[in-house]
């Protein structure tokens, strides 16, 4: 194989996560490990958006000094900035391959690296479609992330692990304080998840530690039903007076409507992907006109991605090894792939690093197995608390100044 010399371009896109950036840090440092290969490395502002409009930043001069890229492993969000582009079918004739083409020429551009989750896997497939009919040559490669942890191709996506670990610390505070009051009382917890239920499932983790976990789970993977909801909270006020429940935003009825949407603004995204909020006030009102009893509604929101104070070690590590063994498989002549995280033990907790046609993967959903929910529908597993709990392992130790962390702004 003739050695592929050139220059690099990274870029983020989709939603962010606590961890997309030591993702980021891991493909800078790869590069700069492999300077004779990869001369320079570029960072598109905003994914591919900021590409077509030729914002980059000269990742090389930025990180020269090594603390920048140590900051940037404990900064929450996008340093680069995010998009949602869908790009056309390459097939289509659209004149946006041809413009991005031209830019990769023009900057010598011969490993493009795109950090994110379906959508960006749906947009590093197509490019990499488009290129099997250039003369110009150039490596895809799709480095996964998404909270949602439905990204299929790997035992589970960076960024999950420290949702996940929000949601479980977060849930296990909230179920505390719950217990402080006799009065019979149900707190319903929004979590992220449009089609699978892993973040959902994570507040239960604290089961298999300490005993404090939800009464009752909710996953998108079940069809949700109004009457069954009733009978399983009053079961659990039955029980103790406390009642806690964690849903999942992506809950469904029978007939395919998000229990949700009508406290939903109905808006899409580029993917057609509606915005999801409000299935926790909607079953805080049902509640509230069923039983009469106190309830409330808490929404994680935003919090559960970009809450960095709680990274999860294990999460990090991943993520650096994960973007390094992106630009090692790229120099090694690999094209058209994702990367991938395989599990190879649960005791001692191990994994390896592999990666996937990503033709295979894009847009493609990794839901909750079925042997991790409950018989009923209304929770999950012990057996599932117990594969989640090794990725939450660990705390970071980021450099704080005055009582805040500091970042890095690029």
């Amino acid at each position: 194989m003739t050695k592929l010399i050139g220059n690099a371009v990274v870029g983020q896109s989709g939603g962010p996560t606590a961890a997309i950036n030591a993702t980021l840090a891991g493909v800078i440092r790869g590069a700069f490990e492999n300077s004779d290969t990869v001369k320079k490395i570029y960072g598109m502002r905003n994914g591919v958006e900021g590409l077509l409009r030729e914002d980059l930043v000269d990742l090389n001069e930025f990180f020269a000094d090594e603390s920048k890229l140590t900051a940037l492993e404990h900064t929450p969000a996008a340093a680069l900035g995010s998009c949602r582009k869908k790009l056309p079918d390459p097939d289509s004739g659209d004149e946006i391959y041809e413009k991005l083409f031209n830019i990769f020429k023009k900057y010598d551009i011969r490993y493009y690296f795109y950090i994110g989750g379906n959508d960006s896997m749906d947009a590093v497939a197509k490019l990499s479609r488009y290129s099997e009919k250039c003369d110009y040559e150039i490596r895809f490669i799709g480095v996964p992330k998404t909270i949602d942890n439905d990204l299929e191709g790997t035992d589970h996506s960076p960024g999950f692990p420290s949702a996940a670990k929000y949601i479980a610390v977060t849930v296990g505070e909230i179920i505390r304080d719950c217990a402080v009051y006799t009065t019979k009382a149900v707190t319903i917890v929004e979590i992220m998840g449009r089609d699978a239920g892993w973040l959902t499932a994570a507040s239960s983790i604290g089961r298999v530690v300490n005993g404090i976990a939800p009464d009752l789970i909710y996953l998108p993977e079940r069809v949700f039903d109004l009457d069954r909801f009733y009978a399983d909270v009053a079961a659990a006020l039955e029980r103790h007076p406390n009642v806690v429940v964690a849903v999942s935003e992506g809950l469904r009825f029978a007939d395919g409507k998000y229990v949700g949407e009508g406290t939903q603004s109905g808006v899409a995204d580029a993917f057609g992907h509606k915005y999801l909020a409000g299935t926790g006030k909607a079953l805080e009102l049902a509640i509230r006109d069923h039983f009469g009893c106190k309830v409330r509604s808490i929404e994680l929101n935003l919090c559960q991605r970009c809450a960095a104070h709680l990274q999860s070690a294990v999460d990090v590590e991943e993520s650096l090894r994960v973007g390094r063994a992106a630009v090692a498989a790229a120099i090694d002549g690999v094209s058209r792939v994702m990367m991938g995280i395989q599990r190879v033990s649960d005791e001692p907790y191990a994994t390896e690093i592999d990666y996937s046609d990503i033709s295979k993967i894009a847009n493609m959903i990794r839901e909750v197995p079925d042997k991790f929910i409950n018989a009923e529908g209304n929770n999950v597993t012990d057996e599932c608390a117990r594969y989640l709990l090794p990725l939450i392992e660990g705390n970071t130790e980021p450099e704080w100044k005055n009582g805040l962390p500091v970042y890095c702004i690029i």
